[in-house]
C-alpha cells in the first residue's frame, strides 16, 4: 500500500504541476459541451440561403417563390436572371442551391405539356445541401399536385375526390426516442461523449511518455517498488477522477440544465461515463506500450480520436460501411457507450439489453493490462527519439 500511496502521489503531482492538465481535463470538455449545445440551440439549421431562376415572372412562379420561402429550412435570399448567374454564385459559396422555373413555365402547364422544374444543389456541404434538396423537393413535390388538383377540379372532380387521388394514403410519423426530431438530442450527446474519449487518450498518452521522455520512468517504476500496474494505476487514478467529475458535470449540464431527455435512472448513464474514462484510458495505455514515443503515440490516439466521430457510427450505421472500415468501430469505447445512451437515455428500454455494451467497457482495461511488460522495458530503458 505504501509503494501505491507513493505512486498516487506523483500522480497527483504530475496533474498539478502544469495548467495544461486544467485545461485539458476540465476546460476544454466542458466549453465545448457550451458551444455545441448553442451552436445547435434550435434543433435543425434553419434558414438555408439559397436563390431562384424565375425565367417565367408569371402569377404560378410568383407563387411558388412564396411557396419555397415559406420553407422552415429554406431562405430565397437571392434572385438570379439566368443559369449560369446562379450557377457561379454556387461555386463561389454565396448560396448553397437554386430552383430554377424554366419559361412559359404556367402557359405549358395550362395547356398539358407538363413542363420541368429543375434544382441544383451543392452537396459538397452535406448537411446545408441535403436541407435545400429536401425545401426543393417539397416545394415541387406540392406544385405538381397543385396543378394536378387543378386539372382535375376543371374537369369536374369534386374535391373531395381530388384530394383522395392525390393523396391516397395517410402517413402517421412518429419519432421514436426523439419525437421532437431535435439534432442537438442526438449530435450533441455524440459529440460529447466522442470529445471526452479524445482527450481522455490524449492526456494518458501524454503524462506516461513525458516519463520516458525525461529519463523519469526508472523512478516512477522504483517508486511502484517495480511494478508497472502499480505505477499505471497511481498515474491514471486522480486523472480517472478529474475526468469522471468532468463527464458528470457534462452530463449535468446536458440532461439538467438543457433538459435533453433522459429515460432512465441518472445512476445508469452516470456509470457508462465512468466505464468511458476508464476504457479510454486502457485503450491509451495499449496504444503507448505498443509506441511507447510520445510523439508516434499521440499522433495514433489524435487519429483514432478524430475518426471516432464518423467509424463510431453516430451518422452512418456500420452494417453499410465497408466490412475493413465496419471493423473498426468495435473497437472504440465511446461506440458503446453511445449505444448505451441511445438504449437507456432516448428509448428507456431495461438494463438487460445494454448488457453487452457494458460488458464491453469493462473489457478495455484487460487491452491495456495485455502490453504492460511491454511499456515496463520501455520504462527500464527510456530512449526519447525526437
Amino acid at each position: 500500500m505504501s509503494a501505491f500511496t507513493e505512486s498516487l502521489k506523483l500522480g497527483v503531482a504530475q496533474i498539478t504541476s502544469r495548467k495544461m492538465y486544467v485545461y485539458a481535463m476540465v476546460l476544454v470538455p466542458l466549453l465545448c459541451t457550451l458551444f455545441f449545445v448553442g451552436l445547435m440551440h434550435r434543433g435543425l439549421p434553419l434558414r438555408t440561403p439559397v436563390g431562384i431562376v424565375d425565367l417565367d415572372l408569371s402569377p404560378s412562379s410568383r407563387k411558388i417563390t412564396r411557396m419555397l420561402n415559406s420553407e422552415e429550412v429554406l431562405a430565397i435570399d437571392y434572385r438570379y436572371d439566368s443559369f449560369e448567374e446562379a450557377m457561379a454564385s454556387v461555386r463561389r459559396g454565396e448560396s448553397f442551391g437554386f430552383f430554377l422555373i424554366p419559361e412559359n413555365f404556367e402557359r405549358d402547364a395550362v395547356a398539358g405539356k407538363e413542363p420541368s422544374l429543375s434544382l441544383f444543389t451543392n452537396m459538397s456541404f452535406f448537411v446545408p445541401g441535403t436541407l435545400s434538396f429536401k425545401g426543393f423537393k417539397t416545394g415541387a413535390v406540392l406544385t405538381t399536385a397543385g396543378l394536378a388538383q387543378t386539372k382535375l377540379t376543371a374537369v369536374g372532380v369534386p374535391d373531395d375526390a381530388t384530394m383522395a387521388l392525390l393523396s391516397p394514403v395517410s402517413i402517421d410519423n412518429n419519432g421514436i426516442g426523439n419525437p421532437w426530431m431535435n439534432y442537438n438530442y442526438y449530435l450533441t450527446t455524440s459529440f460529447m461523449s466522442a470529445l471526452m474519449q479524445l482527450m481522455v487518450m490524449l492526456v494518458t498518452i501524454y503524462s506516461i511518455t513525458q516519463e520516458i521522455k525525461w529519463g523519469t520512468s526508472v523512478r516512477w517504476l522504483a517508486t511502484a517498488r517495480g511494478s508497472i500496474l502499480r505505477a499505471v494505476v497511481g498515474k491514471l487514478l486522480p486523472q480517472t477522477v478529474v475526468f469522471y467529475i468532468t463527464g458528470l458535470a457534462m452530463q449535468g449540464l446536458l440532461y439538467g440544465f438543457f433538459h435533453f431527455p433522459l429515460n432512465c435512472s441518472a445512476w445508469t448513464i452516470a456509470a457508462a461515463m465512468l466505464l468511458l474514462v476508464i476504457a479510454s484510458q486502457a485503450l491509451a495505455v495499449f496504444f503507448v506500450s505498443v509506441l511507447p514515443n510520445g510523439r508516434l503515440a499521440l499522433s495514433v490516439a489524435a487519429l483514432v480520436g478524430i475518426l471516432a466521430f464518423s467509424i463510431a457510427a453516430f451518422s452512418f450505421p456500420v452494417a453499410s460501411m465497408y466490412g475493413s472500415v465496419g471493423i473498426f468501430s468495435y473497437i472504440l469505447p465511446v461506440r458503446y457507450y453511445f449505444l448505451i445512451y441511445c438504449n437507456q437515455g432516448l428509448n428507456g428500454l431495461a438494463l438487460y439489453y445494454s448488457r453487452f455494451y457494458f460488458a464491453a467497457l469493462l473489457a478495455f482495461p484487460l487491452l491495456g493490462w495485455v502490453l504492460l511488460p511491454r511499456l515496463k522495458r520501455a520504462c527500464l530503458r527510456p530512449v526519447y527519439v525526437p
